[in-house]
């Protein structure tokens, strides 16, 4: 009888350094490729109400998906796709087809391990083994120098406990042929952004990159910003842009489906070091998927704190409000700030923002506006091209000063940062366009300007937020 094993896409979504794939590839005579939408992930919602896979994410995943299949197709083999509850479909498949095991690459956080965990004991019910494998992290957690738990709790210090140690892995290779089995099955059909509850929509023409999902577009992306624009030669200068395709890498949304390896981009600088050039600009790339892997980590060390209004350090922050009047004029991109008001309608208008972006409007939420900072972490959750859980709760655990290396003054003069980083006000008036006839010299500070100026500029019922600028500029 042959050996059969299901691999089990999650956040995965790729052929190249695919260790589960490989794994079953090397073991199993037939292998099946499953891909499950889970219902509670694209049809659900977050405590606080929001969408918890918004349109943005949804159709991305979706290109994703097709993509993948497609690429199985090429090697010989195809995707069995379902809308459900993984833990029951992939258990009844098993069942089905004789499955000697089933394999995924592991996930560690909450909503994901209770899934992994519900489809072990199913498994386990009908003498199906599920295997492990790694593939989200730049490291393999068996080469760290320490045990995970002894992951030190700053990110200077992981640092330089890995960087210069830590070998990062060859990628593993993309199978050129892939032996499935798939007599009598029904495979199923990729399903449209509709069956999410989501409308078909055509993407704002003003993002900064016109994101699609799929490892083929990954790969592209990866190609262009290394070898075709030579723009990661100039990252550590221009990665703290705002408008354009190329002041960041925008790898992100690829890394956090699992469509692009953080150890196929490391092995892609490290060739274009050789064959190009390695400054600080190609190193600070390297230390920015460091930190991908810190969170990760951060994420395995402490489980749930990261999700808990205390974070990883259980800190109480009582004077943070679930106020909804605030929260609401935050979301909307109506605070009356434009520098966060022009980030906030980039981020509804697209589901992408800039990474300073994102630490002004998180510092503003829980700094100036004293809201609950979970109720900015559900919100990106909800419409973030690349959201992906230990990097999202992470970062707003660490803004909240609550996570790792805490810090009570991790606090953004809003006014400031936005006259270094858009000095002529350029960003702001792509996003907020009441602002287009304002000059540079009066774009941010509204609060200043007079009735007649408001009106000979159409800014019409624009609010302003005083108190706040008062406080920035004194």
């Amino acid at each position: 009888m042959k050996n059969r094993a299901i691999v089990w896409f999650r956040q995965d979504l790729r052929l190249h350094d695919n260790e589960a794939l490989s794994t079953a590839l090397r073991m199993a005579d037939e292998v099946i490729p499953v891909y499950v939408f889970d219902e509670r992930v694209f049809s659900g919602k977050t405590r606080f109400g929001f969408p918890k896979t918004g349109k943005f994410r949804a159709r991305f995943i979706l290109e994703s998906v097709e993509n993948l299949q497609q690429n199985l197709r090429e090697i010989g083999s195809d995707l069995f796709i379902r809308i459900g509850k993984p833990e029951a479909i992939i258990a009844e498949l098993a069942h089905q087809i004789k499955a000697t095991w089933v394999l995924c690459n592991r996930e560690r956080t909450q909503e994901e391990v209770l899934v992994q965990d519900a489809l072990e004991q199913k498994l386990w019910s009908i003498g199906v083994e599920l295997l492990y494998s790694r593939g989200k992290m730049l490291y393999h957690t068996q080469d760290l120098p320490v045990p995970v738990q002894h992951t030190p709790d700053t990110f200077t210090q992981f640092r330089k406990e890995n960087e210069h140690i830590t070998p990062v892995r060859a990628p593993i290779p993309s199978p050129t042929a892939l032996p499935t089995f798939t007599a009598g099955l029904d495979l199923g059909q990729l399903p449209t952004i509709q069956d999410f509850g989501h409308t078909p929509f055509e993407m704002d023409p003003r993002i900064a990159l016109p994101f699609k999902g799929g490892e083929s577009e990954g790969l592209l992306r990866l190609r262009h910003y290394l070898w075709e624009s030579n723009a990661i030669a100039t990252y550590k200068e221009t990665r703290n842009g705002l408008i354009g395709s190329d002041y960041s890498s925008k790898f992100s949304p690829w890394l956090a489906s699992g469509c692009l390896s953080p150890k196929f981009i490391f092995h892609e600088i490290k060739r274009y070091e050789r064959e190009r050039i390695g400054n600080q600009s190609t190193y600070w790339m390297f230390f920015e998927l460091l930190w991908r892997d810190f969170f990760r980590l951060m994420g395995k060390k402490y489980g749930n704190r990261i999700f808990m209004r205390g974070g990883t350090q259980s800190k109480i922050n009582a004077h943070l409000k679930n106020n909804r009047e605030k929260f609401t004029a935050w979301a909307e991109g109506r605070t009356g700030v434009p520098f966060i008001d022009a980030n906030m309608r980039e981020l509804n208008a697209t589901g992408w923002m800039s990474n300073r972006g994102r630490q002004n409007v998180a510092s503003f939420l829980v700094k100036d506006l004293k809201v609950n900072w979970q109720m900015g972490a559900e919100y990106f959750e909800s419409l973030l091209l690349d959201y992906d859980p230990c990097s999202n709760w992470g970062n707003w655990n660490y803004v909240a000063g609550i996570g790792s290396d805490p810090r009570e003054d991790r606090y953004f003069n809003i006014l400031s940062q936005a006259r270094n980083y858009d000095p002529q006000g350029d960003y702001i008036r792509l996003w907020c366009p009441e602002f287009k006839k304002v000059p540079a010299d009066a774009i941010h500070r509204p609060d200043l300007i007079s009735p007649q100026e408001k009106k000979s500029y159409n800014l019409g019922n624009y609010p302003v937020a005083t108190r706040h600028f008062e406080k920035w500029a004194g």
